[in-house]
């Protein structure tokens, strides 16, 4: 449009001249953002809750989790790929456990439309369906590609698919924990609900973008939500998140920032049954950061019944389900390759008050089954009507992770080891390794300060060298007085001017 400058009268000008060199200097405006999700979710909490409409034929909802996976998204259907862009998109077809479509748009600038599935974007591969069952149907979810590893092949960078979990990937990673956008009362009575994102909006990329964004909308029967997501692929990949949460109805227990693992056996809890596998899992342990400076480290276990565990504190700088055990020799299976799966390490933005990282561990039979969670409680429950604001990063770690800069656990084995008259006590060895021990002085003396609660008596610690790694190493004998309850104890290194090492904080469940 041209604009005759002499015919703009007086007071007009300087106003539209502003608006026009602003325009010419800024990029064109985006016709989507995160207050439009809010508003939505803002509005469905003011109605009541309709759960999705379900649209699944017989015939996908037959199929096998085998059968399920040999459906395809075609490679030269990926969105954006046709326009050499750095991200790629490509979306997984509705199964079994997606029998409910996922809606998703694209944002382009002032333009936000709808992408649309078919049929003919899938490879359906062995599986015999009929075709006019396929019609209509939608996305169950959708993954990020972009080149992580190398630059002639855009790997797999993020997922979401189910309910309001997604995983990311960090370079020389594979698939391993889960997050969730909320879990809400896991591991109370009543039983847990499962929110879901039910719309996706995702902007266009830039041709040299480093990053992407994504919006989501959050349902479920007492809570709706906007998110958020900026994925920043990386050695470690980040995921930012932004949320803004509004209740139908009073939480028992939300948990904030969720995550989702899988702790079958490891060193400290050997298999149940005869496997070749000296440990299998998707994380090891439980990090936590205080305000107060101090790391925790918590080994996981699969416990005989439920166990949940929290450590309160405010305003807590991280906490994160890891994967410390980074060898193959650990693992020895060369299809799941545990070594290679990521921690996902949580960072508060701002201030998240008082509250406690809970930590719930489920009985599992089997590797199949996510039997972990790790979550945020605040302590002052969100209030109905009101709401409740949160951000955070997500780090998805492969070698090099969060934790403290002194030491830090590195193994915790179980056994009784040599004794010449065995008995019932429970020995644990405790290896620390870190810049605090490397650096000591060959004759230094380390002391082990460890304690247990009231159904435990601590019979001996001794802390030596590890000539092996360079590190520490503490053997600590106990009794417990009752095997139906559990033994908490805690513990770290330190010498006569200051602490060593992270706190080592062990459960023992009970028989």
């Amino acid at each position: 449009m041209l604009f005759n400058l002499r015919k703009i009268a007086g007071s007009t000008w300087p106003a539209l001249l502003g608006c026009w060199l602003l325009a010419l200097a800024c990029p064109a405006a985006i016709a989507f953002g995160f207050n439009d999700v809010a508003n939505q979710a803002k509005r469905l909490a003011a109605s009541p809750y309709q759960a999705p409409e379900k649209n699944l034929p017989k015939g996908l909802a037959r199929l096998s989790y085998d059968q399920y996976r040999d459906i395809r998204f075609k490679p030269r259907h990926f969105h954006w790929q046709r326009d050499g862009l750095p991200f790629e998109l490509a979306f997984f077809h509705q199964g079994p456990l997606y029998d409910s479509p996922v809606a998703l748009h694209e944002i382009d600038g002032k333009r936000v439309r709808p992408i649309t599935y078919s049929p003919a974007q899938f490879d359906y591969g062995k599986n015999r369906l009929d075709p006019a069952d396929l019609e209509g149907l939608g996305f169950a979810g959708f993954r990020v590609h972009y080149p992580l590893n190398t630059a002639q092949y855009k790997d797999e960078a993020l997922v979401f698919l189910g309910a309001s979990y997604f995983r990311a990937l960090g370079k020389g990673q594979l698939y391993g924990l889960s997050a969730r956008a909320l879990a809400i009362d896991t591991a109370v009575p009543s039983g847990e609900e499962f929110p879901r994102f039910i719309k996706f909006w995702i902007e266009r990329p830039r041709p040299h973008a480093r990053e992407l964004t994504i919006y989501a909308l959050l349902d479920s029967p007492r809570a709706s939500g906007a998110y958020r997501f900026v994925l920043k692929p990386d050695e470690s990949t980040a995921v930012d998140v932004k949320a803004r949460l509004y209740l139908r109805d009073v939480l028992a227990k939300p948990g904030f920032a969720p995550l989702t693992s899988m702790y079958l056996f490891g060193e400290n809890q050997p298999a149940a049954s005869n496997d070749y596998r000296p440990e299998v899992h998707d994380s090891d342990g439980l990090a936590i950061h205080a305000a107060s400076g101090e790391w925790i480290w918590r080994p996981l276990v699969n416990p005989k019944r439920l166990l949940v565990t929290s450590f309160a504190l405010s305003d807590p700088r991280g906490f994160g389900l890891m994967q410390r055990d980074r060898q193959f020799a650990s693992y020895q299976d060369l299809e799941a390759r545990y070594e290679m799966r990521p921690g996902a390490w949580i960072e508060p933005k701002g201030k998240w008050g008082a509250g406690r990282v809970e930590l719930v561990q489920i009985p599992t039979p089997d590797e199949t089954n996510d039997n972990v969670v790790a979550f945020w409680v605040p302590q002052a429950a969100p209030a109905v009507g009101k709401p409740v604001d949160l951000e955070y990063s997500i780090l998805w770690q492969g070698q090099q992770q969060a934790r403290s800069p002194l030491a830090w656990v590195t193994q915790t084995r179980r056994g009784h080891g040599y004794l010449p008259k065995p008995d019932d006590s429970i020995a644990l060895s405790i290896d620390f390794e870190g810049p605090a021990l490397q650096s000591l002085a060959a004759d230094a003396r380390v002391n082990p300060n460890f304690a247990a609660d009231a159904n435990a008596r601590i019979l001996s610690q001794q802390a030596y060298r590890n000539a092996v790694t360079g590190g520490w190493r503490v053997a600590l004998r106990f009794h417990r007085d009752d095997d139906k309850k559990p033994v908490e104890i805690r513990g770290h290194l330190r010498n006569d001017q200051q602490t060593l090492s992270e706190t080592w904080s062990y459960i023992l469940p009970a028989e």
